[in-house]
């Protein structure tokens, strides 16, 4: 049976290449982006299969405007792919107040506005599933990406409680958790701080050099078959990591986050009083 998903951020990467794996095999794809014209291939392919929208996520209005339009048009909306978001490089320190509002409100606020949206929707027809492009990054942290760290690890807690606030309604709910690849996330999607603390020249030069290696870089096609099945499952992950290096990383910090929590266990017992 056929899906009605709901894509942001469909105009590249992860975003159009789902949206098109989803339209070959007949789903209904409402695809959202800032600039809809990168989406006149697909529709001229698939015609009324699928529905582009322009959608800027930071308009909390806009959003609920466009989930209207997608409930109108194709009669509801069984799967949000909250994915639209951005990268942010540089230190900490050298962020900008600006910058650090910018990508707090994409990353975070954005896909807090799109899951208001489509929740009302869901509710009404007692069932979807709201799957978040976070990263694994919203479990652990790299320097030189202080801000979209923390975006990640807000956009975690957040898709977390929905899940715990929606399931008895029939909603479900997904964090994808990707490890770096080889789209333009990191290229003409990203954004840079200004560099000009030199203290941090040899953060920066590590950073290059660990990132230069073709190796950490996963293949996008490769993410299109389990993201087809984390849609069709029943009982689908309230995390999946995708990705070798997300997933070796994540294993090792929370093996070493355990022995810890247990090293130390004496002592936060105590903490808490009689």
């Amino acid at each position: 049976m056929s899906k009605i998903v709901f894509i942001t951020g469909a105009s590249k990467g992860f975003g159009k290449l789902w949206a098109e794996a989803l339209l070959q095999r007949g789903d209904k794809v409402a695809a959202t982006a800032r600039n809809i014209s990168a989406l006149a291939d697909l529709k001229e392919k698939y015609g009324d299969q699928i529905l582009p929208l322009k959608l800027d996520v930071n308009n909390r209005e806009e959003t609920f405007e466009v989930a209207e339009k997608i409930e109108k048009h194709f009669g509801g909306i069984d799967v949000l792919v909250n994915n639209a978001g951005y990268g942010l490089f540089g230190t900490t320190e050298e962020t900008t107040e600006q910058q650090a509002r910018e990508q707090m409100e994409t990353n975070f606020f954005g896909s807090l506005w799109v899951a208001q949206a489509v929740l009302p929707i869901m509710r009404k027809q007692k069932s979807g599933h709201i799957i978040q492009v976070s990263s694994f990054l919203g479990l652990t942290t790299l320097p030189l990406l202080g801000i979209y760290n923390a975006s990640k690890f807000a956009v975690e807690g957040l898709i977390e409680t929905i899940g715990t606030e929606t399931a008895h309604l029939g909603i479900k709910t997904t964090l994808i958790e990707p490890n770096g690849y080889a789209t333009d996330w990191a290229g003409t999607s990203a954004f840079q701080t200004s560099a000009d603390i030199s203290d941090y020249n040899p953060v920066r030069e590590s950073f290059s050099e660990a990132t230069n290696s073709q190796d950490i870089w996963g293949n996008p096609e490769a993410t299109v078959q389990p993201f087809l099945d984390i849609i069709d499952t029943q009982n689908p992950p309230q995390r999946l990591l995708f990705g070798k290096i997300a997933y070796h990383s994540i294993h090792e910090i929370y093996t070493n986050r355990l022995k810890d929590i247990e090293n130390w266990k004496e002592v936060s017992i105590k903490a808490h009083g009689a």
